[in-house]
């Protein structure tokens, strides 16, 4: 602001580019969804989804980095833990919520759960190897390019798992969306050629959007006053997901959906935990000029916080439903933290609570981890040798 306490033109200027940004944004998203819609036919659902979350987060990735290059670990760690409990705590709800609104549309109960197929096994299982992981480097205090190798390590041999799962079958084509079974209805070449544009289009239209898109968004935050430490925590993860968040609402939407839905986010997370993680230290050490390690000891109630979050995500998936008691408590918790961010050390121990009471309802609930159960049967299908 001036010293009249008047906003300068230019960001103004900027603020009115969310008119033509947002709607861009939307439209890409849209374009791959049915990309990746179409594209579960020739390759796993698990893969075709982590393809999307890639071109999905790609204004986050660009958001990090930056923040990365400048080397402001308390932002970069907020930008970080902050995307990553947003997905979450905001996103899983937002979902469940969409599809129980929808289905008391079609008369049928709001209550009732969202379903996974045992085929999910593949991203729910594919969240605890990073999470793991972190447990590591948050007792260490420090995230390292060694640690990126093998973050990124872990997302590659992810990927391949991925690739070698079967493909969904031809029946489900009904369910699908009109621009889905029109791309689905042209000849083979021509099919996989309108799949890749479809990606590529949808891709390179983020991409050219993200940069203005924060830059828009900004603006706003500027205009309605809102301070740079919560814009970057809270504003800045929800506008670079939006993508996303558009995606998967738009498949909460439809009917039999709400599983691909959360395996999108659930791709997004495993995305973030690996290789955006590995990415900080990478750029820090770029920026320095020299390998170096990015010290995380004044963040670490942040980072608990973000992991026994990510790890109770983990845990309530494992039975193949997400309840509307798990999908409202989730919500709750994100409510309370970003409206009492003071309360870190009490939400840690909110969710390690949360965390160790669905552990032991193993006791009592033999399916309560059953995705563990089912990964090595879709482990040996994907090992098998492909005729």
């Amino acid at each position: 602001m001036d010293p009249n306490g008047l906003m300068p033109d230019d960001v103004r200027r900027s603020a009115l580019h969310a008119l033509w940004t947002f709607p861009s944004i939307l439209a890409s998203a849209f374009v791959v969804a049915w990309g990746a819609e179409a594209a579960q036919f020739f390759v796993s659902q698990g893969l075709a989804l982590a393809l999307l979350a890639w071109v999905q987060v790609l204004p986050e990735f660009a958001v990090e980095a930056v923040i990365a290059w400048h080397r402001d670990i308390p932002l970069m760690t907020a930008n970080f833990t902050g995307a990553l409990r947003l997905l979450t705590g905001l996103g899983w709800p937002t979902i469940w919520l969409v599809s129980a609104f929808t289905r008391r549309s079609h008369g049928e109960r709001f209550w009732d759960p969202i379903r996974l197929d045992e085929e999910h096994a593949a991203e729910v299982v594919g969240l605890a190897p990073a999470l793991l992981y972190f447990v590591w480097i948050i007792a260490r205090g420090s995230i390292g390019l060694a640690d990126a190798a093998v973050l990124i390590g872990l997302y590659a041999s992810y990927l391949v798992f991925l690739n070698r799962l079967p493909s969904r079958e031809r029946e489900a084509l009904d369910d699908a969306e009109a621009p889905v079974r029109a791309v689905m209805s042209l000849p083979s070449r021509l099919r996989a050629v309108t799949i890749v544009a479809l990606f590529l289009a949808g891709g390179g239209a983020l991409y050219l959007v993200a940069h203005p898109f924060l830059e828009s968004t900004l603006a706003l935050a500027t205009v309605l006053g809102v301070s740079q430490f919560v814009f970057v925590q809270w504003v800045a993860p929800f506008l670079s997901e939006f993508p996303e968040f558009v995606t998967t609402t738009y498949w909460a939407r439809s009917h039999g959906k709400g599983g691909m839905a959360l395996m999108n986010m659930a791709s997004s997370n495993i995305n973030q935990w690996t290789v955006l993680a590995a990415m900080i230290p990478i750029v820090y050490s770029l920026s320095l000029g020299a390998p170096s390690s990015v010290p995380l000891e004044e963040h670490r109630v942040e980072l608990w916080l973000t992991l026994l979050q990510g790890t109770l995500g983990l845990v309530i998936l494992c039975n193949f439903t997400f309840e509307a008691y798990e999908a409202l408590g989730l919500l709750a918790a994100w409510v309370a933290q970003f409206l009492r961010p003071d309360w870190r050390e009490e939400m840690v121990a909110v969710y390690a609570i949360w965390l160790a009471v669905e552990l032991v309802s193993t006791l009592w609930r033999p399916g309560r981890l059953r995705a563990f159960q089912v990964f090595p049967q879709l482990w040996n299908q994907a090992m098998r040798p492909r005729a």
